[in-house]
């Protein structure tokens, strides 16, 4: 069975005011020499200091990721408490903030390139590793997964406020993540060789510092023989990020399977995959999407269960279709974390109130 791991990026909020803090060097301090089961470091400091990331170990079973998801971020919880913080898995600051780059020599080059594009973005994602047996055969699965990354969108899009306003969108962390010039979908890569030849002349060019910086939203990991799918917002609620975890793992075991089989993947134009991208970030689970087979709209509802009737025998095998089915089950009878976001705030009409309230979720055992 393939392993599957899960990094969350978490803010760090202001305990009683919601306005995200610049305290991420103490967290860390205080989280010491922390390691996984695999002897990883568990958190690591992110772009901005208002944020802070945790790493699971690779995991094949849905019970012990789901723990160890919210062992960590129930623990990343109480270190932030020791500062007189704490953490929200929200994709954006629903109130304003002004970042704060962590003291990075590569960070400072970023800055010093990219201008706002930099330092205005103080975004949250969620990104899922699944193992693969190569790198051929992990090109294949992101030649094949391509179509359906933006559902994968829908499903978590948690970050409808930017700025202290409502951005109209579900997920406004992908499109202040879309500004930088190597982020978003990719065309059909063909092979391995042809991967690495396309990572080599994009960081040739002089525009990006490194190969991290290839933001691909589905990619070979560079530390990991995985796949790293990297287009989800962090999760509001942590079973909504093992539901994602799970899908994915169905996704990339499914391509592989059809890869192994002959079946070429679809050619279907990047700026399509870009435009079901945009309308999965635009409205969520709300409206309809772009059907990942025909690239035309359909009921949000159906599309999901294309998906899962997609990936049905791998999740059958893996022994994950009725926890996935019930979970998805519920996203859409009461949406993702950016409809909980704003019933929270037409509740209490409080952007305060939207922190303090997600904070909570963000613990939930």
């Amino acid at each position: 069975m393939r392993s599957v791991g899960v990094e969350e990026e978490l803010l760090l909020v202001d305990a009683e005011s919601g306005e995200p803090q610049a305290v991420a060097a103490a967290v860390l301090a205080q989280a010491g020499h922390s390691v996984r089961s695999d002897g990883e470091q568990v958190f690591e400091p992110e772009l901005q200091r208002q944020q802070v990331e945790f790493a699971t170990a690779p995991q094949t079973r849905a019970e012990e990721l789901s723990a160890e998801i919210r062992r960590c971020r129930a623990e990343a919880g109480r270190l932030a408490g020791r500062t007189g913080a704490a953490v929200a898995a929200l994709g954006t600051s629903p109130l304003p903030v002004s970042p704060t780059l962590t003291p990075d020599r590569r960070y400072h080059w970023m800055a010093e390139r990219f201008g706002l594009t930099l330092s205005d973005q103080l975004t949250c994602g969620c990104h899922v590793h699944v193992s693969v047996d190569s790198d051929e055969e992990g090109v294949a699965v992101l030649d094949r997964m391509r179509p359906w990354l933006p559902v994968l969108l829908a499903l978590s899009a948690n970050s409808p406020f930017w700025q202290g306003k409502d951005s109209s969108y579900s997920s406004y962390r992908s499109q202040m993540w879309g500004r930088w010039p190597s982020a978003g979908p990719t065309d059909v890569f063909g092979s391995a060789d042809r991967y690495h030849e396309q990572v080599q002349d994009m960081v040739g060019t002089g525009v990006l510092r490194d190969s991290g910086m290839i933001y691909f939203d589905a990619r070979l990991s560079a530390q990991y023989p995985t796949v790293e799918i990297r287009v989800a917002d962090v999760c509001l609620d942590p079973d909504t990020t093992v539901l994602l975890a799970l899908l994915c793992r169905a996704l990339v075991e499914t391509s592989a399977r059809r890869w192994q089989a002959g079946e070429p993947p679809a050619r279907l134009g990047t700026s399509l995959v870009r435009l079901a991208a945009w309308q999965a970030a635009r409205f969520g689970l709300e409206e309809s999407l772009l059907h990942p087979l025909t690239m035309r709209p359909a009921p949000a509802e159906t599309v999901v269960r294309a998906l899962f009737d997609h990936v049905r025998d791998a999740l059958e095998d893996h022994g994950d279709a009725k926890g996935v089915q019930d979970t998805l089950a519920g996203l859409l009878k009461h949406g993702n974390g950016a409809t909980a976001q704003r019933a929270i705030l037409a509740r209490t009409d409080s952007l305060r109130a939207v922190v303090t309230e997600c904070v909570r979720r963000t613990g939930e055992a």
